[in-house]
């Protein structure tokens, strides 16, 4: 006897609904992996500033006084400081000039402490200020992945949570410049 119309359709319906869970879980996962990105993104980003200015030690440190600003770049005058850290200019060290890249908000004669970067006269603003600075890249992309969690994950909570870490980040960056 061959089987009835409606013993089959219950078949049908749940291959149906497997590749609709199917399609959800594969929505789930590129939203997941496309929020890791933009994180990922943004720690690759600022890292290239916010090592010299969290990890210091062992490399060249010291004050910059602010002599000139053009858009966004400073440049002044090094004036190193002794390996101990005590703050009085290294002996033999010849001043010399460095630029200070996304310096904002900067006066002619103003002192900032810095690190130079390796084989460069590039400097990065040191302390506090400077390492909140330094991963403003990292804090809009918490804030672009608390969209991409809220919008795409449906994980309210959690996109919340990014998004005051990111605009908590870019505030305390702001009131420290």
């Amino acid at each position: 006897m061959a089987p009835t119309k409606s013993k089959r359709r219950p078949a049908v319906r749940r291959a149906g609904e497997s590749a609709y869970g199917l399609l959800l879980a594969v929505k789930q996962a590129l939203m997941a992996a496309v929020a890791l990105l933009v994180l990922t993104a943004g720690v690759y980003t600022s890292w290239d500033a916010a090592q010299h200015a969290m990890l210091t030690k062992g490399r060249e440190r010291g004050t910059v006084t602010i002599e000139r600003c053009d858009g966004d770049v400073c440049g002044g005058r090094f004036e190193p400081v002794d390996a101990s850290g005590a703050g009085a200019p290294a002996k033999g060290d010849a001043e010399r000039t460095v630029t200070v890249v996304e310096a904002t908000g900067r006066e002619r004669g103003e002192r900032l402490p810095v690190a130079v970067k390796p084989g460069t006269d590039e400097a990065v603003r040191t302390g506090p200020g400077g390492v909140l600075h330094a991963w403003i890249p990292f804090a809009g992309s918490l804030l672009l992945a608390a969209l991409v969690v809220a919008g795409g994950l449906r994980m309210r909570r959690t996109a919340w949570g990014l998004g005051l870490a990111g605009a908590a980040l870019l505030g305390g960056a702001f009131l420290t410049l």
